[in-house]
């Protein structure tokens, strides 16, 4: 079984030679995008290090800072985020403090969520802050997976950044047919080469199985084409502004999401 301790020197590793190419580089965007990562991967991992309660607070905060990015692309008001805020940290709780309640707890935060524009009375725009919001649950609540998964859900988040970044240098490299019109940069030819190189991560870390590796494969490209989706509409380039070369932090996680979903359901 892995466990964080072996992922540490992969991890380490990893970030050696990502400075070291991005030093070669020369490319001040790539230079900024490396230096978050290097702050921001032994901060998760420690936090992962620490166990269930550890992974718990990492969900709970990347869900919160998702909410209100979520939020500010679906033009939610205050109170929906809140109330979607809580009802994702709920989520997270139960599946750390009380696995078996977990699908109540949703259910609660649904409901939760429904209410919000219907007490409201907003009948000009309550059924799309409903279903902005359900949505909002429905993909959010994914988080609380890494409460149970641990280690495994650290090495898939490595498995499907590695495939994003092999997908994009692949898709630039070899052209070819688009993957779809909601990401007119991606292509087909990225796409498979990114499912191989994430898959290959998996196969380093001894994490390889068929669950993890339709995960990295379908899910995490999905999870980048819902996010592209959800930012077209809103006109969008990103979720946020706040993350050196990333953006937003959805713009981070939005693969891993759908992975973690898929990896649910294969498990």
């Amino acid at each position: 079984m892995i466990t964080v301790a072996s992922l540490v020197p992969y991890l380490g590793g990893a970030l050696v030679l990502g400075g070291i190419a991005v030093a070669a580089s020369r490319r001040r965007e790539l230079l900024i995008r490396w230096c978050a990562w290097a702050v921001g991967v032994p901060l998760v991992t420690g936090a992962f290090w620490w166990g269930r309660p550890g992974a718990a607070a990492v969900a709970i905060v990347v869900g919160v800072i998702a909410v209100v990015e979520f939020g500010g692309l679906m033009r939610l008001g205050w109170a929906d985020r809140l109330v979607l805020a809580v009802a994702v940290t709920g989520v997270v709780l139960a599946a750390w403090l009380a696995p078996g309640q977990v699908l109540r707890v949703v259910a609660i935060g649904a409901l939760a969520v429904a209410a919000v524009p219907l007490l409201s009375g907003d009948a000009d725009q309550g059924q799309r802050r409903l279903s902005a919001g359900l949505l909002g649950l429905a993909w959010l609540s994914v988080l609380a997976a890494l409460v149970p998964l641990g280690a495994s859900a650290l090495a898939l988040f490595v498995a499907v950044s590695i495939a994003d970044i092999a997908a994009y240098f692949a898709g630039q490299g070899l052209g070819g047919p688009r993957l779809s019109p909601l990401s007119p940069a991606k292509r087909w030819s990225g796409t498979v080469a990114g499912a191989a190189a994430g898959i290959a991560v998996l196969a380093v870390l001894s994490v390889l199985s068929w669950p993890m590796a339709i995960a990295v494969a379908v899910g995490g490209p999905a999870g980048d084409l819902l996010e592209s989706m959800i930012k077209r509409g809103a006109q969008a380039k990103d979720a946020g502004r706040w993350l050196p070369g990333s953006g937003g932090l959805l713009d981070r996680i939005d693969s891993l999401l759908i992975a973690l979903a898929v990896l649910l359901v294969l498990r």
